[in-house]
């Protein structure tokens, strides 16, 4: 039994084939899904689609890409959509240093709204990092992130960052990376994360693992993750299936 903690069903490569999709995963031994939203867009798919299955679940937030189309209205959104019953998380947030759609002061600006209106309603949030490790965790300490928790989602940078995020309490969570042949970075940190707070995801349809890199990334794959781990690991599919899919529903409170 796999939770991918992290995947996208609610993006367009999935309009015409999600239920097919959704089923091979669980057909894979895949029993639990977040789906994540992240602009005006997604938010609603992602509920929409954590409604129609008992074992899907949805997280809400505004992504740092998009960071300066976001408006108070959103976040107030945000806040009345973290009540719904399958809302499990609030993000995915954080800062994306690639990308120059919206400047770096604003990424920042967003993600400390969003980081306080998650300790507001009192619920775990998602980051995501893109070029940006030593500012993301900054402002974690900053805000005190610390009370609520989190994942470190499709984690890819040093394990000597890994440390400041388990003490804030964050779980780190591997993806398709990890299996690719010169990723050196997510099979040192695979080795090192303590196993009670490690996590797989799919971040589908991104992100595919070896050896469907470069083709669209679905649920069922996150399989592939789970056993290139326990590879690294020398441990067993069936032991991290288990203790990944038990951290999870602790982390979500499922």
């Amino acid at each position: 039994m796999l939770f991918d903690t992290h995947v996208h069903l609610n993006a367009r490569q999935f309009f015409e084939d999600r239920d097919e999709t959704i089923q091979r995963a669980f057909d894979a031994g895949v029993k639990y899904m977040t789906v994540v939203g992240f602009d005006a867009e997604t938010i609603p798919l992602a509920i929409e689609i954590a409604e129609q299955y008992e074992t899907i679940y949805a997280a809400v937030g505004w992504h740092p890409v998009d960071a300066i189309d976001m408006t108070d209205k959103d976040l107030d959104w945000i806040e009345e959509l973290s009540v719904h019953p399958k809302v499990v998380a609030i993000g995915e947030m954080g800062l994306d240093y690639h990308w120059d759609k919206s400047p770096k002061d604003v990424q920042k600006e967003v993600f400390r709204k969003q980081i306080r209106l998650a300790k507001k309603v009192n619920m775990p949030i998602i980051i995501h990092n893109r070029n940006a490790t030593t500012d993301i965790i900054e402002i974690l300490q900053e805000e005190d992130a610390k009370t609520i928790g989190g994942i470190m989602h499709c984690y890819n940078d040093s394990v000597d960052y890994v440390k400041a995020c388990l003490d804030m309490n964050f779980y780190i969570s591997l993806g398709g990376p990890v299996t690719f042949k010169n990723a050196t970075l997510p099979k040192e940190v695979a080795k090192e994360v303590p196993l009670d707070k490690l996590l797989v995801e799919t971040d589908a349809p991104f992100l595919a693992p070896h050896p469907y890199r470069g083709k669209r990334n679905e649920p069922a794959y996150v399989k592939l993750v789970a056993e290139k781990i326990a590879e690294l690991r020398g441990s067993t599919p069936e032991e991290i299936s288990e203790i990944t899919t038990n951290n999870a529903r602790k982390f979500f409170g499922i």
